[in-house]
């Protein structure tokens, strides 16, 4: 077995360094250090969720720019030469134990390799280092901080140097000329008297000052200005850029004690020759004018290229700042590909196909979870056990200690509570975290691992694995959450939903949606009373667009209810998704619903009326009309609608007086309009349907009911299509348009039909697109369109004098009427041919079935005159 390092994709980073250091390279050789005004883009920042790779992209970019044999393949070859970069990686995190000091004496010891002193800098640290450090060589500062053996022991020999330098070009004795006291102080009378011996020295403005200051750690910070300065004036084969890595940048402090952070911008602004590359969990603030006082250098003006977007790069992935650069989860194929390449045998993965796809999904494109489950596979190796797919199912306790670490208690207080959310904004993040206060909301809204949709409803949602692993792993943490907390925090979290939804003056049905998904899953999860579901729940099915809205399903027994809000959440999830499956099916889970009787009154006559109505769609109106019947006697919310579906009942055995007389009783609330226009069509009727039809279409519209509004003109297109194509052909493009957004399949198969109508008897593919929707009628279980579509064709066929066809149609029309529901179609299909009706149907015409009869055939006959 081999285990090897695998480094994987992040080619968009390396492009990103390199562009930003070759436009960087490009402008060096213009820059000033002795400018201190002039802004600063010499900064590229990596930033993003613990655990991303960011580390590691710091180690690749430094051995990249270091030895081109080195660069990962997929990378490209950059458009400079190797010997100009100079490479240093430093680690900042605290295990490191790095201090300011370290850093300088860093950056200082890797620029050894250029093989000369650099006097004006060299003399200044040799005063710092002795009056901070007297009797403590620096030889054994280097090789005790593990700066010898990474850089060699030229640092001390170069400083000496260019002390003995400085010291023989103002003639000091031996003895004054190894102190570097009075060299120094020379040296300064030297530059004000402005001396030809130092005229070397004497370019550097402020060498004198920063030689004469007190050479305490604040000094040490300015010192990088003399190291920017003599890189300047290197001779032309010994120049070099250094690109100096920063890496852990989060670790140098906390957001309210910067002293460290202070001295390390202060060097990167003295030194803009150099460039900089810094990784952090957090975007780099430099560019917020807040932090005036904190640090030296402030502001947008001062870092233009840190600055924030309008959508802030830290939170869009899809969007950057120009020097501020998120790094993004990995591709489900690139963690294959690493799990792949990690530990292999004979040059095969040793890890399963199986395997890696169960880890690829629980990671969440997080290379730190790799990285874990790669050492959970070896733990198992070594216990004997043959990894399987079961034993990756799970979360990581790493990860949350992880993403805890660099937490405020408040802050993960609110991270917490957030993991119940899907979605959040600042308001209800502090409210499900019980906080008085919103400042730490806002600061968790800066963390890499909370994403930004900038034009969401609630904007922010946390990077799914964090989500995951805070909520479910074993949180071994002090401050960790019980049962109690978890519980108490859903309340808080479900109660701020309500009352966002309930405060808002126009909800709308974004709000509504977003509330009811959210929370539905924390009543069902976290077993709350329905409170506020209940209204929102009847203004959810009030406007018959059906959003999908249920929560992702439990892990316990498929088809078993245990509290109010699972029964709810299955009630609207099986509303919803009627709309995409056989209407059996959604009988079969009403019924599950109502029998598992976990839901107050109402809500359960909800239930069963639209049970009745999917009964009735399959064509048993029996069943359906005992539900409607329930649901009518019971005079609640849906009591209007059930005496409409009563009428809808008695139509469809044909008893039209008695459909009339209750459609006339209906008003709005049940639909009166339009349960008209569906009497008056069966009988020829198409004016009145139409007229009918219109009136219900306006009095959605006034209520601003999108599904009965698309339903109503649906039916107006279909009557208007027997009358008049062109007209019809407007009403259609109508009815499209308002069903956009919408799925109301009956509606759909409306629309259709209508169209077949339009254009009967003038396009040679009638019947196969009859077919084609017929075979989508069947798929979703819609009974109740398949005799309609069948009554389109014996109008096509009743225009083409196809008597032969027209019998056949009619056979087919008894076929699917046989149960006595619509049997008057076939009578109908009598009328349209002009075939006596030899076994006569039930129906009670309203004016009897000779004007019927006349107007239906009138219509074929109207339609052949405009052919």
């Amino acid at each position: 077995m081999q285990a090897a390092e695998a480094f994987t994709n992040r080619s968009s980073q390396w492009e990103t360094v390199a562009a930003a250091l070759t436009e960087h390279l490009q402008h060096v050789s213009s820059l000033d250090p002795e400018d201190l005004e002039a802004p600063r883009n010499n900064v590229l920042v990596f930033h993003g969720v613990g655990g991303i790779g960011k580390t590691t992209l710091s180690r690749t970019l430094e051995a990249a720019l270091a030895d081109a044999g080195r660069r990962p393949s997929q990378w490209g070859a950059p458009g400079w030469p190797a010997d100009r970069i100079l490479p240093v990686r430093i680690d900042l995190a605290r295990s490191a134990g790095t201090d300011f000091e370290q850093i300088v004496l860093t950056i200082r010891s890797a620029l050894t390799r250029i093989g000369r002193p650099l006097p004006a800098f060299d003399l200044a640290l040799r005063r710092y280092w002795d009056v901070n450090h007297p009797g403590e060589p620096l030889e054994e500062y280097l090789r005790r901080a593990g700066l010898g053996s990474r850089f060699g022991q030229a640092l001390p020999q170069q400083v000496q140097s260019a002390l003995a330098d400085v010291a023989q070009a103002l003639m000091l004795p031996g003895t004054i000329g190894s102190v570097v006291g009075q060299v120094t102080g020379a040296l300064v009378s030297a530059l004000r008297e402005r001396r030809q011996t130092v005229r070397a020295l004497a370019g550097c403005a402020r060498l004198a000052d920063l030689l004469e200051a007190e050479p305490d750690l604040d000094a040490l910070a300015f010192y990088p200005h003399l190291l920017a300065w003599e890189l300047t004036r290197l001779p032309e084969g010994k120049r070099v850029v250094p690109v100096i890595l920063l890496d852990t940048f989060e670790d140098i402090g906390d957001r309210t004690h910067r002293d460290l952070e202070r001295l390390i911008q202060r060097t990167v602004w003295l030194m803009p020759n150099a460039f900089w590359i810094i990784t952090s969990r957090s975007r780099l603030q430099w560019a917020d004018p807040a932090l005036q006082g904190q640090l030296d250098y402030t502001g947008p003006s001062a870092w233009p290229g840190l600055s924030s977007t309008p959508v802030p790069a830290a939170r869009a992935p899809g969007v950057r700042a120009a020097r501020q650069v998120l790094v993004g989860d990995f591709s489900p194929e690139d963690c294959d590909d690493y799990l792949a390449r990690r530990l292999t045998r004979d040059g095969q993965p040793l890890i399963s196909e199986s395997v890696r796809q169960v880890i690829t999904a629980r990671s969440y494109g997080l290379p730190l979870h790799l990285d874990l489950s790669v050492a959970r596979f070896l733990e198992l190796r070594r216990t004997g056990h043959l990894p399987q797919p079961a034993d990756f199912d799970h979360d990581f306790p790493a990860l949350v200690a992880r993403t805890l670490s660099d937490l405020t208690p408040d802050e993960r207080r609110v991270l917490r509570s957030v993991t119940l959310l899907d979605a959040f904004d600042i308001a209800l993040a502090t409210r499900a975290a019980g906080l008085t206060h919103e400042s730490p909301a806002q600061r968790l809204t800066e963390r890499p691992f909370v994403r930004e949709t900038p034009f969401g409803l609630w904007p922010f949602h946390l990077h799914s694995l964090i989500q995951s692993a805070v909520r479910t792993a074993d949180d071994t943490t002090d401050d960790r959450w019980t049962e109690t907390d978890w519980h108490q925090a859903a309340q808080r979290a479900f109660t701020a939903l309500g009352e966002q939804h309930q405060a808002a003056d126009d909800p709308g049905r974004l709000l509504l949606i977003a509330c009811l998904r959210q929370g539905l899953r924390l009543a069902r999860d976290h077993h709350l009373d329905l409170d506020w579901l209940t209204p929102a729940a009847w203004t959810y099915v009030s406007d018959s667009v059906w959003e999908p809205l249920a929560p992702p399903a439990r892990q316990e027994q498929a088809g078993t209810l245990h509290t109010p809000a699972e029964a709810l959440a299955e009630l609207l999830h099986t509303l919803a998704r009627r709309q995409h499956e056989h209407r059996a099916r959604t009988v079969e889970r009403l019924t599950t619903v109502i029998d598992a009787g976990l839901l107050p009154g109402e809500l359960q006559e909800m239930a069963v009326y639209y049970q009745a109505k999917a009964e009735r769609d399959l064509g048993r109106s029996n069943t359906s009309r005992h539900g409607m019947q329930y649901v009518a006697d019971r005079g609640g919310r849906l009591a209007p609608a059930a005496r409409r579906g009563l009428a809808h009942l008695a139509r469809l055995g044909g008893d039209f007086p008695t459909a009339l007389a209750t459609a006339r009783a209906l008003g709005w609330a049940g639909r009166g309009h339009r349960v008209e226009g569906d009497i008056w069509w069966p009988h020829g009727d198409m004016h009145r349907a139409a007229t009918a039809y219109a009136a219900a279409r306006a009095q959605a519209e006034e209520h601003a009911v999108a599904g009965e509004l698309a339903t109503s003109q649906a039916q107006r297109a279909f009557v208007l299509s027997f009358t008049d194509p062109r007209t019809a052909a407007d009403e259609i493009d109508l009815a499209r348009q308002l069903l956009t957004g919408l799925v109301l399949r009956v509606t759909t198969a409306t629309v259709a039909t209508a169209e077949l109508i339009r254009d009967a008897s003038t396009t040679h593919d009638i019947e196969d697109r009859a077919e084609q929707l017929r075979t989508e009628i069947r798929l979703a279980g819609v009974t109740v369109a398949e005799p309609i579509l069948e009554l389109a064709l014996s109008f096509h066929h009743a225009i083409q004098g196809d008597d032969e066809k027209a019998t056949a149609s009619i056979t087919r029309l008894r076929e699917l009427t046989h149960s006595g529901d619509y049997a008057y179609y076939a009578d109908i299909a009598h009328f349209m041919a002009g075939l006596p009706v030899e076994t006569p149907s039930q129906a009670q015409w309203l004016d009897g079935a000779q004007p019927t009869r006349q107007r239906w055939r009138n219509l074929v006959i109207a339609r052949r005159e405009l052919l």
